[in-house]
């Protein structure tokens, strides 16, 4: 065998290791699961969370018109990661006000940030995947959500470039997929990602737009302000859909009730990581949540051990 030859099978053999290690890893987010049919919605869902390409992950093709005639759940186990994604099972220390007039810092921040609008517009499409029969309605209002959180990838993108970096130049923690596929229900999927995930950056998009602001980012800052402005309806449509899930199933329960919404969130997850300091309550109320919700949120605190 000549050497290019040589060269040509061992190119052959990678690429066949490469395909088998794709195989492998969409087996186990899938599981026994068959895919939906091509052409539908449900099939871009499954797509999007499942594909291993960078490129897709930040511009996905066309939403099909056609839904998937009664199509069974199907609940992904992980979302598919780009090699160019480095994933880490520690995510790094937040950096203080100060340590963010440092381009780099500010950049590893803002690449955290894309990550979260990432694992955000794939859970938009795992929920709809895993929850079938809910109202076309609510699944149609994940999608909206997930295009506003893919445009919000293209912003803190192109952020970075200016900053000279990319998506992929730090490491990032898959932490909303490591809690919320454990969300039994719809309820709990809108009680743990939308009132309480998104919820909680309403308060932290408006303490970090001060803080860009602070250092003399207006540019960050701004981004910042839309990011949070933009929050609002994803929220509000999470609280929406949490108190029309409650009551149809128990029309005798207080709907919007803080300890109706603690009910619903999956161990371990808790009030304490759903909320910034200080609550935005402006924002948080235009999305519909009471005072008294706002009340006890903000003077939750985890009970000691034995009480």
């Amino acid at each position: 065998m000549s050497a290019g030859g040589a060269s040509s099978a061992g190119g052959d053999a990678d690429a066949a290791d490469a395909a088998d290690a794709a195989e492998a890893r969409e087996e186990a987010a899938t599981g026994t699961l068959e895919p939906p049919p091509a052409g539908t919605v449900e099939r871009w869902a499954w797509d999007y969370v499942l594909t291993t390409d960078l490129a897709h992950k930040q511009h996905p093709p066309p939403l099909p018109q056609h839904w998937e005639e009664a199509p069974p759940p199907r609940r992904l186990n992980r979302p598919g990661r780009p090699e160019a994604l480095q994933i880490t099972a520690r995510a790094p220390k937040s950096p203080g006000p100060e340590a963010i007039r440092v381009p780099l810092r500010r950049a590893q921040l803002v690449h955290t940030f894309l990550h979260h609008e990432l694992q955000a517009a794939e859970l938009m499409c795992w929920a709809l995947l895993a929850f079938p029969d809910t109202p076309r309605a609510f699944r149609r209002g994940l999608l909206q959500i997930a295009g506003d959180e893919l445009r919000h990838m293209g912003m803190y993108a192109d952020y970075l470039a200016t900053l000279g970096y990319r998506f992929g130049d730090f490491p990032v923690r898959d932490w909303f997929w490591q809690r919320v596929p454990s969300a039994a229900s719809p309820a709990a999927f809108t009680a743990t990602l939308g009132m309480g995930l998104e919820g909680g950056n309403l308060d932290h998009a408006a303490r970090f737009a001060a803080r860009f602001r602070a250092i003399g980012d207006e540019a960050g800052a701004a981004m910042q302000d839309q990011v949070c402005a933009e929050e609002i309806p994803h929220v509000h449509f999470a609280v929406h859909w949490f108190q029309r899930f409650m009551q149809q199933a128990s029309p005798d329960t207080r709907s919007d009730g803080f300890d109706t919404w603690t009910a619903h969130l999956p161990p371990p997850l808790s009030p304490l990581v759903m909320r910034g300091e200080p609550l935005n309550r402006e924002y948080r109320a235009r999305a519909g949540f009471s005072e008294a919700f706002l009340d006890a949120l903000a003077a939750w605190s985890p009970k000691a051990p034995g009480c």
